[in-house]
């Protein structure tokens, strides 16, 4: 089937609002409408406004649907995002940390560009070429400096992972050969190499949305964690869906019982919940009783 040529013309932010109360959406402030779309495009807007509709053919809103619930969850989508930033700067750095240290001391502090430890050579390769470029962009002072002191193609690893992106550290880990030293890093987690493999491809995805800003509160995820059989701290006893943002957090929670015991990540994520209670958890994955799993209460 032949695809059709998108020809629609851009509507004014006048227009949009035209648009939206022609299909029953109630907006009490119009000047407040006009300044939210002059820097909020209606593009981005438009992925709130869709929990407001009733009708999907015809685009018509839900009785007594305003612009406002819109727009609250845009604010708690991006507070949202923001929380799980924060933790996830943690995770990374201490991923970083462990895997480099591991390895290093393992095999060698250049261990990343030994191509026998990798599953596959291709990838190996197109990884250290990928290595090869973040440190050419690098203007790290003690990159430019190690650069200037030695002739090494590369930094030893605790240089070079610092300035390697999250995906490359995935990749890394994830094409790493199995074996002892691949079990040492997840154990030092409390979880299986599996699993930690998959929940570090998980978190780059969800960094990545939320690096990017965009909608994640009730995005269902193409990139999922897998469902840990034993771990050496709490984790979820109700099996939820893993590809709603609930299950991300679960799983940055059961980092964080490794990475900082005493993180108040549960009670301002409570505390996010409670400043919008007209949210719809159930959209994130939440099971009712979810304020009760162990995980929660420590």
């Amino acid at each position: 089937m032949a695809k059709a040529i998108y020809s629609k013309s851009p509507l004014s932010s006048l227009e949009i609002i035209q648009t939206l109360k022609s299909r029953g959406l109630l907006i009490a402030d119009e000047e407040k409408a006009l300044h939210i779309l002059s820097h909020i495009s209606y593009f981005r807007l438009k992925s709130y406004l869709l929990p407001l509709i009733q009708d999907k053919t015809t685009g018509t809103f839900k009785k007594d649907a305003t612009l406002e619930d819109a727009y609250k969850l845009y604010k708690f989508d991006s507070a949202l995002r923001k929380l799980i930033c924060a933790e996830m700067e943690k995770i990374e750095v201490s991923l970083r940390t462990v895997v480099s240290q591991e390895l290093s001391h393992t095999h060698s502090p250049y261990w990343f560009s030994e191509a026998t430890l990798f599953s596959n050579k291709e990838k190996h390769s197109k990884i250290l070429s990928g290595i090869s470029s973040e440190l050419h962009r690098s203007d790290d002072d003690q990159i430019l400096e190690f650069k200037k002191k030695y002739s090494n193609d590369f930094p030893p690893s605790w240089m070079t992972m610092e300035v390697s992106s999250f995906g490359t550290l995935s990749l890394l880990f994830k094409h790493l050969n199995g074996g002892r030293t691949k079990r040492n890093v997840a154990n030092y987690y409390g979880i299986a190499d599996t699993i930690l493999e998959s929940w570090i491809h998980s978190f780059v995805y969800v960094r990545n949305i939320c690096a990017h800003h965009s909608r994640l509160w009730n995005k269902t995820l193409r990139v999922t964690g897998g469902f840990p059989k034993k771990t050496s701290h709490t984790f979820i006893k109700t099996r939820v869906p893993n590809d709603k943002v609930y299950y991300i957090l679960c799983a940055i929670r059961y980092m964080l019982l490794t990475i900082n015991p005493n993180s108040t990540f549960t009670i301002r994520l409570i505390k996010l919940l409670e400043d919008y209670p007209t949210v719809d958890i159930r959209a994130m994955g939440f099971p009712i009783d979810w304020k009760n799993e162990l995980l929660w209460l420590k």
